[in-house]
Formats: C-alpha cells, sequence, structure tokens
C-alpha cells in the first residue's frame, strides 16, 4: 500500500478556547474523492480549511498535532507553496471580478508575480479550462469579464483556476450547494473524471451527491470524526450509530 498523499494524526484545531477538531486521524490516499459529511457546525470545513492553512487567518485560530501532505509536515510549509499544492474551490463562485475569464484562470500565477510567456500562458488557460469542461463554452470570450458566466459556469471557472496551478489536491467546500440541478450534475461529472489526476476532499450536505461521486466518506459530529470508510460501506453498513442517525435523516 502506498503511503497517504494526506494524513492527520491527533489533529486539533481551536478557535481562542473553542476546540473545534478533537483529535482527528485520517489518512487519504491519492485518487480518491472523500465526502466531509456530518450536521452543521460539526469541522467539517474547518478540517479542509487547515489542509491549506486557511483556518489560520482566523484571529485567535490554531492547531495542534501533525498534519502532513505527502510526508511533510503542512504547518512547517510556506503557505504559498502549500496553497499551489492545495487547490480550493468555495461555496459561492467567486472569480475575480475586475479579471477576464482569462486572467481569472492563470490568477495563481498572476498574483504570486510568476513570469510565464504568452504561449504558456495560453497553454495552462486551455488546458485548465479543458479540465473544467468550460473550454468550449467561453473560448471565444476569454476576454471579457468572469463574472459575465452563470452560476454553474463560474463554479466551473473557479475550478479551472485551482488546476492551473497543478496542484496535487483539490478541496471543495459545498462547492454546488448555490448551483442548480443542471450545473450541480455537470460538475459532479467533473469531479469522476479529475480523481484521474487529482485527489479530491468535498465537503457536502448532499448525501445523494456523496454517494453519487465518492469512494470514500469521513462522518465528523461535534469535531470529532466518527467514523471513515468506503463511501458504499458508510451508507449501507455504517459502524457508529450516529453515522447511521445522520445517514437515515434522524439529525442534521
Amino acid at each position: 500500500m502506498e503511503s497517504p498523499i494526506l494524513k492527520a494524526t491527533n489533529f486539533n484545531a481551536f478557535f481562542g478556547k473553542n476546540h473545534i477538531l478533537k483529535n482527528i486521524n485520517l489518512e487519504v490516499h491519492k485518487n480518491n474523492v472523500w465526502a466531509i459529511m456530518g450536521p452543521s457546525g460539526c469541522g467539517k470545513t474547518t478540517f479542509i480549511r487547515c489542509v491549506n492553512r486557511m483556518h489560520e487567518l482566523v484571529p485567535n485560530a490554531s492547531v495542534e498535532g501533525s498534519l502532513q501532505l505527502k510526508g511533510e509536515e503542512i504547518y512547517d510549509m510556506n503557505p504559498v507553496v502549500l496553497r499551489r499544492k492545495v487547490g480550493m474551490v468555495f461555496q459561492r463562485p467567486n472569480p475575480f471580478p475586475t479579471m477576464s475569464i482569462y486572467d481569472n484562470v492563470i490568477a495563481g500565477y498572476i498574483l504570486n508575480g510568476v513570469k510565464l510567456s504568452k504561449m504558456e500562458k495560453d497553454d495552462i488557460v486551455e488546458t485548465s479550462l479543458k479540465q473544467a469542461a468550460l473550454w468550449m463554452e467561453v473560448r471565444s470570450t476569454l476576454h471579457k469579464k468572469g463574472t459575465f458566466l452563470s452560476g454553474g459556469q463560474q463554479q466551473r471557472l473557479c475550478i479551472a483556476r485551482a488546476l492551473a496551478m497543478n496542484p496535487e489536491i483539490l478541496l471543495l467546500d459545498e462547492a454546488t450547494s448555490a448551483l442548480d440541478p443542471i450545473s450541480t450534475s455537470m460538475i459532479e461529472e467533473l469531479i469522476q473524471q479529475l480523481k484521474s489526476e487529482y485527489t479530491i476532499l468535498m465537503v457536502t450536505h448532499n448525501m445523494q451527491q456523496a454517494a453519487r461521486v465518492s469512494d470514500k466518506t469521513a462522518f465528523f459530529y461535534l469535531g470529532e470524526l466518527i467514523e471513515a470508510a468506503n463511501t458504499k460501506t458508510i451508507f449501507t453498513n455504517p459502524k457508529h450509530e450516529k453515522t447511521q442517525e445522520y445517514i437515515t435523516g434522524h439529525f442534521g
């Protein structure tokens, strides 16, 4: 068995004295899609925000324990370098409003002061938009603002922007919850295609979605990781009563 791409060992996160994540132990292997599930306030978003070190941007936030990307402690890495390796797409589409579609895709390079030739830029833009299943829709309007696009297209643009940096891991924080069913199903198809190249952690409230697109599921409750296993197992034969109750809609 190859070593995990992401490994949490006795990992804890706090806001001030508030203990948000409690002794999380989890191993994520390459090219899997993980659904991170659980009721509101259980720590799922905090967990993925720790993976790309956005948690620490909140005043009084702190962490304890070990969180490793390919065997290297995430909290010893340069955050800028880490965020290139761990892309994130948020709940609401957030293309940079003043930038064109083209510049949105390569925004990570622009913001990090990475110099690229016109040919390199063109190549990254086309490849990333194709990966995000958006190229055919926008190839003739690349220099229009990203905000002209529909909500679903904007979200795929945000995915393209994350993929442009060639990350190891892609984090999706309820990435379809603000979208209509057609856009949602396009992004679900996209997740299936992307897992051959990326490892994906998706926070979702949508159990049907978790069942459709994820290989593995981690169930969080009150800051603890209650259970992590193959998605099919979690949905059909959960070990823990709390998981069973959540899956069957007794709380959430």
